[in-house]
């Protein structure tokens, strides 16, 4: 029987869960002020204060930490990785510590669970990174040569979503076409071929968030960026964290949007439909790379419970292919069920090196 101590940090919050082989045995969704987030200039500052929180939270719960078998953390932005499970290894955290990678919350997810295995001697693992790349060559490809795209996307909950949807209608998920949207802090819209994630839509290069600002002409970002306004660290908070549904409204609560809307507020109707609209134009954008052979359309994510949002959306896609709505996330089953593959040498745990897929 194994234990494995799952963690999911969020931009606002971390999930924990542990599982007893399949068994879910406790979960806690950790929520994370503003005010305590402002104390800290960077996200990667932030790793003592959520560690402490993962550790009280299960201390809190009567479990010991000596019980635990691995800790398995979200993946962040961190490449080159395949999709599949990783053991944290210092190759890996210096890139993240060096910042060698893009700042968001999931890349504390490895360090987090390297902070709490390491004392433990016991293994941390990262499970279908954020940064996870499984691309096409046509896809990498942009106007300037020296960028090339990198394919960033919510993989470890889409790819769990996908195989649940897979499973539900009697097939693998490898024989299945799919678009999927996730729907949450960030948006992210990736397509599913036959088992991989072959293109996407990251949380900046498409449609707005609740809180970031999602793509915008640069003919508008780049007098932004030599206005003197803002530091490249202020104007990326402003994109990344400050944008979006925020900026407009003041809240990245979208329950607290939908109320507004009830009681006649129309900046907060008008917002809430553009959130739509752009996810919308964002699922109709890929289509082409299935040339049009999509099995489904799945919607997930936390705002994914709105049907209010959903039905908006399924409005506007349903022309392209039957669309399914999973609200919600499983990703800590997700992470949970992915170490304990390793952990029963179904699948290995590959290594990270610091260098360039050929």
């Amino acid at each position: 029987m194994k234990r494995v101590l799952a963690i999911n940090p969020g931009s606002t919050s971390t999930k924990i869960a542990v599982y007893k082989d399949k068994e879910e045995v406790f979960s806690e969704n950790v929520e994370h002020t503003e005010s305590e987030l402002s104390r800290f200039k960077g996200v990667n500052d932030q790793l003592e204060f959520r560690t402490e929180a993962v550790l009280k939270a299960v201390r809190e719960a009567g479990l010991s930490s000596e019980s635990f078998d691995a800790v398995v953390g979200r993946g962040g932005l961190i490449s080159p990785v395949e999709a599949g499970g990783y053991l944290v290894n210092s190759a890996m955290k210096n890139k993240i510590l060096s910042g060698g990678v893009l700042p968001h919350a999931s890349n504390l997810g490895a360090l987090i669970a390297d902070a709490i295995a390491s004392p433990l001697g016991i293994p941390a693992f990262i499970y279908d990174a954020v940064g996870a790349d499984e691309m096409e060559d046509v896809g990498r490809v942009t106007g300037l040569p020296e960028i090339v795209r990198q394919p960033y996307s919510h993989v470890l909950n889409t790819k769990a979503m996908a195989r649940k949807y897979a499973e539900s209608i009697g097939k693998r998920y490898e024989e299945l076409n799919l678009l999927a949207c996730h729907i949450g802090g960030g948006v992210s819209v990736n397509v599913h071929k036959k088992g991989r994630i072959v293109d996407s839509i990251e949380d900046d290069g498409g449609p707005f968030s609740m809180e970031r600002a999602g793509v915008i002409p640069l003919s508008y970002i780049v007098p932004m960026a030599y206005s003197g306004e803002y530091n490249e660290e202020e104007l990326m908070k402003k994109l990344r964290g400050m944008g979006g549904v925020k900026a407009h409204l003041g809240t990245h609560d979208l329950r607290e949007v939908e109320r507004r809307i009830s009681d006649g507020d129309e900046k907060a109707r008008l917002v809430h439909d553009a959130f739509a609209y752009q996810i919308s134009k964002g699922v109709g954008e890929l289509s082409p790379v299935l040339k049009g052979d999509i099995d489904a359309i799945i919607l997930t994510g936390g705002a994914a419970y709105s049907e209010t949002l959903t039905a908006k959306i399924i409005d506007r896609v349903a022309f392209i292919s039957k669309v399914v709505v999973l609200p919600g996330e499983n990703e800590m089953e997700a992470l949970a069920f992915g170490a304990l593959r390793i952990l029963n040498g179904e699948e290995p745990a590959k290594e990270f090196f610091d260098t360039i897929i050929a």
